[in-house]
């Protein structure tokens, strides 16, 4: 996983999510889209995110990884829903400028089991987002990727877009204690660092969100915390040493329901449930 920033401190864990304020930013990338509708968590990167049916006054959703939660990572098997928070996140504008700071009302979902994903709801609607600040949040794709898509992992927190393709998918990706089902693999030039965790991953046709950052094997380990290794169907392991991996969205599309609330119950939902 890409570590969340406090981690960084205490032991160089957790791929995505983060790095302490002595560390030296990365060297500014290409940008193949805008920070519009990103967010910077205080350990991980984020987006505000809508979803086709999701309407102008719902309560608006910020997507980030689970293992980016403020209470710590669930355990292999956990799956949180509708848990109080009021963590706050900073919104940016297309020139990755803060210009709001956003609130959240609960922790929608979360888990590390199967996917690595949360959503938070906020106290803000998107129609107050948008008249506020002039921000759009961005769409989920409720289509799944096809290996080549041109993408962009876009880091709030480090302000900071990396563009590449998707180059395949993990049958199972393996980390420590977690497997993460189907995720994405990164072509090379998507080099991501800690505090890029929770990251959208757009692609760049459709300016749609496909999938949320999460993890890269750092060091050549095999299945390892910071050291994921691809499972494939028939138990073959493969680790491919500093390649990155997300994990798709588009199955987030059919738990959430009216209201934007998630429903695990709704027909075709296969998120984990607690």
């Amino acid at each position: 996983m890409k570590k969340p920033l406090l981690a960084v401190c205490a032991a160089l864990a957790l791929a995505g999510a983060g790095a302490p304020a002595a560390v030296a930013a990365p060297a500014p990338a290409a940008q193949a889209t805008g920070f519009a509708g990103t967010v910077a968590l205080s350990n991980c990167s984020g987006s505000v995110v809508r979803l086709p049916a999701t309407q102008d006054d719902d309560p608006a959703l910020v997507l980030s990884n689970g293992h980016c939660l403020e209470t710590g990572l669930p355990a292999a098997g956990q799956v949180i829903v509708d848990q109080p928070s009021s963590r706050t996140f900073g919104l940016l504008n297309a020139a990755g400028t803060r210009v709001a700071t956003l609130r959240a009302s609960k922790v929608a979902y979360a888990t590390m089991t199967d996917t690595d994903v949360s959503l938070y709801q906020l106290t803000s609607t998107y129609q107050q987002i948008r008249a506020s600040y002039g921000i759009e949040a961005l769409q989920l794709d409720a289509a799944r990727p096809a290996a080549g898509t041109p993408i962009s992992v876009v880091s709030g927190y480090w302000k900071r877009i990396y563009t590449c393709a998707v180059d395949g998918f993990a049958y199972r990706l393996k980390e420590g204690e977690w497997t993460w089902k189907d995720s994405v693999r990164y072509t090379a030039a998507c080099d991501t660092v800690g505090g890029t965790s929770g990251s959208p991953v757009v692609n760049t046709a459709t300016g749609r969100v496909v999938a949320v950052n999460n993890t890269g094997n750092e060091d050549g380990g095999r299945c390892t915390v910071n050291n994921p290794c691809e499972v494939a169907a028939d138990g073959t392991v493969t680790v491919r040493r500093g390649i990155n991996y997300a994990q798709q969205t588009y199955g987030i599309v059919p738990c959430v329901g009216t209201d934007n609330k998630v429903d695990l119950s709704r027909s075709g939902c296969a998120l984990p449930k607690p």
